[in-house]
């Protein structure tokens, strides 16, 4: 028999969240395998048919910077983009939303860093200057109907300059607010957060007026800190959460991390907490361990390794 989690509630959490699968771009753009296209857009199919209603494709980055992704348009051109209610993809300038706009995207995503050293090393621009280079994507691409997500990342730490005040971070997060973005995604992008300082990151974005409905949060599991980091995000109000299918990725910036949240991970949680999800588990856990054999390793997922 198939395990799943006996099912006890918690007062004050939410009756629904929204996982936001990064497998398909954060996981494989951060695996050594480069994929064929059929592969990667059955990998789209197969998480979209497990119920994930929000699954982000690719990325239209240059070619020469992620190898991994550089068929992007073509898996554009192979999966229903309208199959899932949300299915972006992360560009990183004007040239990527072009690209994104005449593949038929409806929601795209841009980069920005919370600090300088990773500013500079990642987008070829100083903390301040990343905001003028993106103004003009998110103006443009609202003006052609489409929905923009804003990531921020080394908002719990940065490997050059080590320790990141919540100020600075609550006022990046608020600038790239401020540009348009519907959505803001908090980047433990080497997985060194822990839930008092996801409480504090929060906290001061509440106190300068941002809403936890305009916030998702996005944990590495370098240090397992991952679940208990989500478990504190969604107690203070955070509803949408992203994951990735198996665990796929890692983090390049630290070499010990184990990648992305697990979505199994994750849902398993949730529903233990009887908080739907929509995403068939047994379903999803298929999936990973048929992507875990194109990419030729395990699953990072505990729960992945558990049900399969």
């Amino acid at each position: 028999m198939k395990r799943t989690p006996q099912v006890v509630s918690e007062a004050g959490l939410p009756e629904r969240v929204t996982i936001y699968e990064v497998g398909p771009r954060d996981g494989l753009q951060n695996e050594e395998a480069i994929l064929p296209v059929e592969v990667k857009a059955e990998f789209v199919r197969r998480l979209v048919d497990a119920g994930l209603t929000a699954v982000e494709v690719t990325s239209l980055v240059h070619p020469r910077w992620v190898p991994q992704l550089a068929d992007a348009e073509e898996l554009l051109a192979a999966v229903d983009l309208t199959a899932a209610p949300r299915m972006p993809v992360l560009v990183p300038n004007e040239r990527g939303l072009d690209r994104a706009l005449a593949a038929g995207v409806r929601e795209i995503a841009i980069f920005a860093s919370a600090t300088e050293t990773f500013a500079r090393r990642n987008l070829n621009r100083s903390l301040e200057d990343q905001y003028a280079m993106f103004a003009p994507v998110v103006t443009r691409a609202q003006a052609e109907g489409l929905a923009v997500r804003g990531y921020l990342s080394m908002c719990f730490g940065d490997p050059w300059e080590g320790d990141v005040a919540v100020d600075q971070v609550v006022g990046a997060g608020r600038r790239v607010l401020e540009l348009g973005c519907s959505e803001l995604s908090l980047g433990d992008t080497i997985g060194v957060a822990t839930p008092g300082h996801v409480e504090a990151v929060l906290g001061g974005l509440i106190a300068v007026g941002i809403t936890m409905e305009q916030i998702a949060v996005h944990f590495h599991d370098t240090y397992g800190q991952a679940l208990s980091n989500a478990l504190t995000a969604m107690r203070l109000g955070v509803t949408t959460f992203d994951t990735s299918a198996g665990g796929l990725g890692g983090c390049p910036y630290a070499e010990s991390a184990t990648g992305n949240l697990a979505t199994e991970d994750l849902c398993w949680q949730l529903h233990g907490l009887g908080i739907d999800t929509g995403v068939d588990l047994a379903a999803l856990v298929e999936t990973s361990s048929w992507m875990a054999g194109q990419v030729g390793k395990s699953p990072a997922s505990r729960v992945a390794a558990a049900l399969a």
